[in-house]
């Protein structure tokens, strides 16, 4: 199985959020690897992977940082694969990663999503992947089927709530 979808954090204290992720990936059938790369601690590797990726056949890259974060920008320079960065939470509420990632210049966009939103993040790359593969956009529109049933079935529960003064 040769991965589409790669999941790249600054390192495996990370991996927490960004196994929401790789479960979604997983129940769409999408092959993806996860590797640990920092933008500040193993640069050189860092560029092999931006630079190779699309030769290998990633045709998405979900990275994921926290504090400076410049690890998803950074890999955004550095190949024509689209990037959707995950700002992690850390010391200032992962507002300074959140920032870090949504304000690139010109020129090297990164999709970003909210804070600790791996999973978002997959989903993101999996309706980008659905663009072109037919069974993809299939288990997308099912799960977000599901999505719908979820509430649904809430408001049927919520129905059998009683209190004096509610009125549905």
């Amino acid at each position: 199985m040769t991965p589409i979808v790669s999941i790249i954090m600054g390192s495996t204290s990370d991996l927490p959020v960004m196994e929401k992720a790789a479960a979604y990936l997983d129940e769409m059938q999408i092959p993806f690897e996860m590797n640990a790369l920092s933008a500040h601690r193993t640069p050189e590797a860092v560029e092999k992977f931006a630079r190779g990726a699309k030769d290998r056949g990633i045709k998405v890259i979900i990275a994921a940082a926290g504090m400076a974060a410049h690890l998803p920008g950074v890999i955004a320079a550095m190949t024509t694969v689209p990037v959707i960065g995950v700002p992690i939470k850390s010391g200032m509420e992962g507002l300074d990663a959140l920032l870090a990632i949504v304000q690139m210049p010109p020129g090297i966009p990164v999709a970003t999503v909210g804070i600790n939103a791996a999973l978002n993040a997959a989903i993101l790359a999996s309706q980008m992947l659905a663009l072109t593969d037919e069974g993809i956009a299939q288990r997308v529109a099912a799960y977000k089927e599901g999505l719908k049933a979820k509430i649904e079935k809430a408001n049927e529960d919520l129905a059998k709530v009683s209190y004096t003064y509610k009125t549905n």
